[in-house]
């Protein structure tokens, strides 16, 4: 039985295996070999030269996507009081209540986003087990732990395409960066801005290469690997 389908096979025959492209050539190739019924998304995957078993080579961090993720972005919020109002105003999708920490608990995951004020962080701790392993944890380190004021900003940004990253436990980035139906010139911009972010994001004691491979890929789509220092140089511009 083959492992993957007709219209995948197809779409990976388009591809050289053996090649490195440059960014603007796997953009261009994503767009064509995404043969989803749906507008798939863009994502990067980065293989990092740090050890996530030490504290000290951890790379997590957030990028403002210039031209957004094409997708509303739905943030719930950690909040209370006046600080909840706040959010409510700000055009926040949920406040966290009681019955919606109950419905997260039951497995409700219709959310993108949290964000919490850090009174909030004893009732949002005992979400951590379910929240976590799905990149939904508010932490200070990635900005989603604010003072009430800095909420508006937040979920503002949150909206308009600012994206948390961290390394997996293999020491792999899994970043999306726009929709297939975005202008190459976009798709470009987003990832120049996340590489900018990725390399700045290096840990002091990382030794050796840091951004050993770089793939693109279309959800459903096969992978295009991505020559590193070309996307490196990458300068925000086509």
């Amino acid at each position: 039985m083959p492992k993957h389908g007709k219209k995948y096979r197809l779409a990976a025959e388009k591809i050289d295996r053996n090649k490195l492209y440059s960014p603007l050539e796997a953009l261009e190739l994503v767009k064509e070999t995404s043969y989803a019924n749906f507008d798939a998304t863009v994502e990067v995957h980065m293989r990092l030269g740090v050890d996530p078993r030490h504290a000290d080579q951890q790379v997590r961090d957030t990028v403002m996507l210039p031209h957004g993720l094409g997708k509303n972005v739905r943030v719930l919020v950690f909040a209370e009081g006046d600080a909840a109002r706040a959010a409510e105003q700000a055009g926040a999708d949920f406040i966290a209540d009681d019955e919606i920490v109950k419905r997260i608990q039951d497995g409700w995951f219709e959310l993108d986003a949290t964000v919490a004020t850090p009174d909030m962080m004893g009732k949002v701790g005992r979400l951590g087990k379910i929240l976590g392993p799905r990149g939904l944890m508010p932490n200070p380190k990635a900005g989603t732990v604010v003072p009430a004021d800095d909420l508006p900003r937040v979920i503002n940004e949150l909206k308009a395409g600012r994206v948390e990253f961290r390394i997996d436990r293999t020491a792999n980035l899994h970043v999306p960066i726009g929709k297939v139906s975005f202008e190459v010139e976009k798709l470009y911009e987003n990832m120049a801005a996340l590489m900018d972010v990725v390399k700045r994001a290096r840990p002091a004691s990382s030794k050796g290469t840091y951004i050993r491979r770089v793939t693109v890929t279309s959800t459903m789509g096969p992978g295009i690997r991505v020559e590193p220092n070309l996307a490196q140089a990458m300068d925000g511009a086509v």
